[in-house]
């Protein structure tokens, strides 16, 4: 156990003096797992996951968090990979958006979106430009940087592995960094005065609530607009198949009562 720990600590020291992820780090061999419930014949249906070097990437996620905490970057609208915050908590804030409305006889629209293959359609240059706004410390940005380059993936299919091809764009799925790194790229998601934004992670809900229900989706429509300008700018698609929207109908006060 001792010379695990000394080990750990000479690690550790190699990252802070040279800011630098050694490139024998960032080949990562990624096994394909079927979507529970998905027909195996198409390739869409299958979660590429791959285990880089855990002990370099929890360095990496404790100095990030120390920064997202500290400065308070994390956009309060997202619940995701938050401390303290589940799905329960954004379910329940959505909850009570709606239930106020009732009280007030006010219909609400909802729009549900999903970003298509969100971690692996992350557009790096993109990303460090996000990193470089928030303002993040210059020896983790460039330990973040090196994480992200030349960065090889070989696929394992049974005794098999592929020949590793250099990654271009997204981030590891596995990865232990990956989903703040993928909430960060999301986190300048906009926001309107006349809509409840949520999140949860990648997955986004947004809700709009009016005595008129004319006016709920016009607001809906008009941040949909914003949204649409955003997606494109950051190179973001859409899963189109999974997205849904309704509108409940206001409760009409009894005037009898």
């Amino acid at each position: 156990m001792h010379n695990d720990f000394r080990v750990y600590r000479n690690h550790k020291q190699y990252l802070s003096k040279y800011n630098y992820f050694p490139k024998a780090w960032k080949t990562a061999v990624v096994v394909l797992i079927l979507k529970p419930g998905k027909d195996p014949t198409q390739p869409e249906n299958y979660r590429p996951i791959s285990l880089l070097r855990k002990l370099t990437e929890n360095f990496i996620l404790d100095k990030l968090n120390v920064h997202l905490t500290e400065n308070k970057i994390l956009c309060p609208e997202q619940y995701g990979f938050t401390k303290s915050l589940t799905t329960t908590h954004q379910l329940l804030r959505v909850v009570e958006y709606i239930t106020s409305g009732f009280e007030k006889s006010e219909c609400t629209g909802a729009v549900f979106l999903d970003i298509q293959k969100a971690f692996d359609r992350v557009w790096i240059q993109g990303l460090i430009h996000k990193l470089i706004r928030y303002k993040t410390p210059p020896h983790l940005l460039q330990l973040l940087k090196s994480y992200f380059e030349e960065r090889k993936s070989a696929v394992k299919i049974g005794n098999s592995i592929s020949e590793a091809k250099i990654m271009r764009a997204g981030i590891p799925q596995g990865g232990k960094i990956s989903p703040v790194l993928c909430s960060l790229y999301v986190n300048d998601i906009p926001t309107t005065h006349k809509t409840l934004l949520g999140m949860y992670a990648e997955d986004t809900a947004i809700l709009a609530k009016n005595k008129n229900h004319k006016y709920a989706a016009a607001a809906l429509n008009q941040h949909l607009a914003k949204l649409n300008d955003w997606f494109l700018k950051w190179k973001i698609a859409l899963n189109i198949n999974k997205q849904k929207q309704c509108i409940s109908p206001r409760v009409e006060e009894n005037t009898n009562q």
